[in-house]
């Protein structure tokens, strides 16, 4: 199955670029990853812990970044991955590509993707309409923390003549809040999107309360978190995945 999704962000293109291939900063931004090696600068290991009430499930993965152009500002992203406790495994690829959008830019995702079981369940629509949500999340994360890194103004230095302006000391501000990735909460999320397909609401709900899920055969969800266009794309692939897998065994 294939997946589509763009977002903007108010930082210019190359910034926003290189942001996003920088599996350290960006992690923080996708829901229960966690980054165990940098095996080299295109090749990453990871796990995921997802949840379900007093369930835990963990999955570890590896990502690489195959194709990476920094003058067109396009990568290709891969993962593989793999249930640490279970038979559930899935791979992906994910095309990136930043371009300029009025003062900042915008990201479009194109994500392909292979997962055996009970995702195939689900209609492309819910998928699409979970998997929108959860971009937005992440982008939202990862703009907070790109407007946190802005470089101050350069301020003029003071002149010696005479009339030169006195500077007045700047007052102690405190170092910006570093944002992360909110809680997936399956249910909730899933209700959300449904309500709105059911009753003709395309916009989900922007204040639902998420964390992360039990997927029974998403390892997708360690390699996609590991490298952040597929993690920003595919997310929903573990959430669809892991609320059917409650719902057969309930």
């Amino acid at each position: 199955m294939q997946l589509e999704n763009s977002f903007r962000v108010n930082a210019p293109p190359d910034r926003v670029f290189a942001y996003l291939l920088d599996v350290n900063k960006v992690v923080g931004c996708v829901p229960g990853a966690e980054l165990s090696e940098v095996v080299d600068s295109a090749t990453f290991k990871g796990k995921v812990k997802i949840k379900v009430g007093p369930v835990t499930v963990a999955y570890s993965g590896t990502a690489r970044i195959s194709d990476r152009n920094d003058a067109q500002r396009t990568a290709t992203l891969t993962a593989d991955g793999r249930e640490t406790t279970g038979p559930g495994s899935a791979r992906a690829s994910a095309e990136m590509r930043v371009h300029t959008a009025g003062e900042g830019s915008t990201v479009e995702i194109v994500t392909d993707y292979h997962v055996a079981g009970r995702i195939a369940q689900f209609g492309r629509g819910v998928m699409e309409d979970v998997s929108k949500r959860l971009v937005q999340e992440m982008a939202n994360c990862i703009q907070v923390n790109l407007e946190a890194a802005e470089p101050d103004a350069v301020e003029e230095e003071p002149g010696d003549g005479p009339g030169a302006a006195v500077p007045f000391p700047r007052p102690e501000t405190a170092p910006p809040q570093k944002a992360v990735a909110r809680e997936i909460n399956a249910f909730e999320l899933l209700a959300s999107v449904l309500w709105a397909r059911l009753f003709g609401r395309r916009e989900l709900a922007a204040d639902v309360v998420m964390e992360p899920l039990d997927a029974g055969t998403a390892g997708i969800g360690v390699l996609l978190a590991l490298s952040s266009a597929a993690g920003l794309a595919l997310g929903a692939a573990v959430t669809l995945v892991g609320v059917n897998a409650i719902l057969n065994s309930a």
